[in-house]
């Protein structure tokens, strides 16, 4: 019952995290509830090690359909890899505690934005060209990759929201590109877990497996209704973000 349960839930999250990012919202607090006394990196880990492969997959099948600027993203996803191990370390040294009650607030003000700016994400009309793109790209990937390893709760979001504000992309392409980073900042970290040895493999496998699955399905339909579509899930996980980190933050004993 807990690899059906933690499977299942693995299968739910592929499908988020390929459309809009935030799958660690539905992994990692199933995989808290189903193993309250494993240790927490332990359970960090095996999550890093289903969702990878989600996010890869994904980033396969957008590149298909969309026109992934990789020679944009490619060095921004280096950036980030480096930036996520440095983030992974430093919570090895300091707790990241603090940022709990930052997150919920920070979220709030993404929605607040997103829902003023009703055009916000649907034109596809790039801010910058060469050079200059590439280092917004890498500015990115730097400050959000460092948070994943750091911290990570809605990793997956702010890639899409600040490649959408910052670059100018709309919400499919943004989504595209956020898989990329997420897949770099998710390896670094899952290279992290596995030299300490923190990673249940033999729940990977069938989690992973799970989380491809829906990870196709979520890109399929992504793919399939567009930029409107994407900009309405990133909504409502935005929204499922802030009441649970919020709850988390403020509520919870």
């Amino acid at each position: 019952m807990e690899m059906l349960f933690v499977t299942l839930a693995s299968l739910l999250a592929g499908f988020i995290d390929s459309i809009v990012g935030g799958g660690g919202l539905v992994l990692t607090p199933a995989l808290f509830a189903v193993f309250p006394q494993a240790p927490p990196a332990t359970l960090l880990g095996t999550n890093k090690g289903a969702s990878v492969w989600g996010t890869a997959i994904a980033t396969v099948q957008y590149n298909r359909r969309v026109q992934l600027r990789w020679q944009t993203i490619g060095p921004a996803a280096a950036v980030c890899f480096v930036a996520a191990l440095g983030g992974a370390w430093l919570v090895t040294v300091i707790s990241p505690q603090y940022l709990r009650k930052a997150l919920p607030l920070v979220l709030l003000g993404v929605l607040a934005y997103t829902l003023a700016k009703k055009d916000l994400g649907r034109h596809h009309v790039p801010r910058f060209v060469g050079q200059h793109e590439t280092l917004a790209a890498c500015a990115i990937g730097l400050g959000i990759g460092f948070y994943d390893g750091f911290f990570g709760p809605g990793t997956g979001s702010f890639f899409v929201f600040l490649l959408v504000r910052l670059l100018g992309y709309d919400f499919l392409n943004a989504s595209a590109g956020a898989k990329l980073l997420n897949t770099a900042s998710n390896l670094a970290a899952l290279l992290l877990f596995t030299l300490k040895g923190h990673v249940w493999w033999h729940f990977v496998a069938a989690m992973a497996v799970a989380n491809v699955l829906g990870s196709l399905a979520g890109t399929h339909l992504a793919l399939k209704h567009g930029t409107g579509f994407v900009r309405s899930v990133f909504i409502v996980v935005v929204s499922a973000l802030i009441l649970k980190t919020g709850y988390d933050a403020f509520l919870r004993g």
